[in-house]
């Protein structure tokens, strides 16, 4: 069994560059706050009172809504001694309002960087990461099992601008070096692959990097700051759609991007000459969601596990794609740097019509059919990544199903699989 709190020693440190009057409220009121010191406490108690400081809002529990675009300040001096770099100022609705500094401080708090910028998307985060760090004659290696959108900013947007974009494969851990050259600018990660879940080994890949001071960036959308701590790990900029797990319900688009100190001006920088701006109220919604991040990501895995195990065990699956399981040709590498797993996971069926897997999705009652995932309902697509491969193949004997497992009872969605299975035996 994996263990689902840190060991008593891993307790979670305050970022340098947090506010300093952002106090964790244990007791107290408005007026006089009991504060706590951030390096003393786990995931679970830094979910709760990370981004919030009642004593700034009236004493109230959540730091409200803020709406706004236009600032005003005192006199003409203020106004004009406005630092350009310093983006945790009021001085723009689309630079950020209280709403929006809650919402990144907490985030990037709980994965362990330094700072953290909200966008409107997981997308958006991708492509301003991105963007901060290429310019026409650069070299970057983008981890070929990436997410397809990611794939194609690159095609459409990177290539066209004179960004020479490699793709490496996802297990190439350390031997990575041999890839970079005097114009390698960044090297992209995402653990587990997208569709198809390989674990890469990102802390030998980093080790790599950063003899070659470049930076590397790692979509960390499936393991959320609650189940990998990526900086801890040698990541240098973590992306986010906060979409996901961080909203958790299906209800908002988010993204983050969280970094270290030394990466922070560029990657804030191109948000802000993108003119990416999100919504007060999802980041409200966001921060709400933040706080059962861990009670409903340990439900949802622990139901995951059950399901994938089931999985395993039935004569229709050629096998399951899923690190938390000790089959997984990836799973020595999620148990040494993850804390947990998601509920994504994918199974490759026995060889069948790729009709007859579209009806068997089309028969479930629980396992809705659409994009995303990390909300509370489960989800399932067939997907076939073969075409969104160019530096490894993808071969894997049958059709590729990917679930998504919500909050729901776990027997409940077993047997809505096997009515699935049932209703494939017969179209088959």
């Amino acid at each position: 069994m994996m263990s689902q709190q840190p060991p008593p020693g891993n307790a979670v440190a305050c970022p340098q560059g947090l506010p300093q009057n952002s106090a964790l409220l244990i007791s107290g009121t408005a007026a006089a706050p009991t504060v706590i010191d951030k390096k003393r406490f786990r995931r679970d108690t830094l979910t709760s009172h990370l981004g919030r400081d009642p004593q700034q809002h009236a004493g109230l529990v959540n730091t409200p809504v803020y709406r706004g675009s236009t600032v005003l300040f005192d006199d003409v001096a203020t106004y004009e001694g406005r630092h350009p770099d310093d983006y945790k100022v009021m001085r723009y609705g689309i630079y950020g309002t209280p709403t929006t500094f809650a919402l990144e401080e907490a985030v990037a708090a709980l994965e362990g960087g330094d700072k953290a910028v909200a966008l409107p998307s997981g997308l958006a985060a991708i492509t301003a990461a991105l963007a901060a760090f290429t310019k026409a004659g650069d070299h970057i290696l983008m981890v070929d099992t990436t997410y397809g959108p990611t794939r194609s900013f690159c095609k459409r947007r990177l290539t066209p601008y004179g960004v020479e974009v490699e793709y490496y494969d996802p297990l190439i851990g350390a031997g990575i070096e041999k890839l970079i050259r005097p114009n390698t600018t960044l090297v992209y990660c995402e653990a587990p692959g997208s569709l198809t879940f390989e674990m890469q080994d990102i802390p030998a890949i980093a080790a790599a990097a950063h003899a070659h001071n470049i930076p590397v960036l790692s979509d960390n959308t499936w393991g959320t700051p609650y189940f990998f701590r990526a900086f801890e790990h040698g990541v240098d900029v973590s992306i986010h759609a906060g979409t996901k797990y961080i909203g958790g319900h299906s209800d908002v688009l988010l993204g983050l991007i969280v970094t270290n100190e030394k990466y922070w001006l560029p990657v804030r920088r191109a948000v802000a000459d993108y003119g990416f701006s999100v919504s007060p109220d999802d980041c409200y919604l966001a921060l709400r969601g933040l706080r059962t991040i861990g009670v409903r990501m340990r439900h949802q895995q622990e139901s995951a596990l059950k399901v994938a195990r089931w999985l395993q065990q039935r004569p229709e699956v050629l096998r399951v794609l899923y690190p938390a399981l000790e089959s997984d040709p990836g799973h020595a590498i999620w148990k040494r740097d993850f804390s947990g797993a998601a509920s994504l996971f994918g199974v490759v069926l026995k060889p069948l019509a790729w009709e007859a897997v579209g009806a068997m999705i089309d028969s479930y009652e629980l396992f809705g059919i659409g994009s995303s995932w990390g909300g509370y309902e489960s989800l399932a697509i067939r997907t076939d990544p073969k075409n969104m491969r160019t530096a490894t193949g993808w071969n894997p004997g049958g059709p590729l199903v990917r679930l998504h497992v919500g909050l729901e009872d776990s027997d409940d969605l077993i047997a809505d699989l096997e009515r699935g299975f049932t209703t494939l035996k017969a179209s088959t």
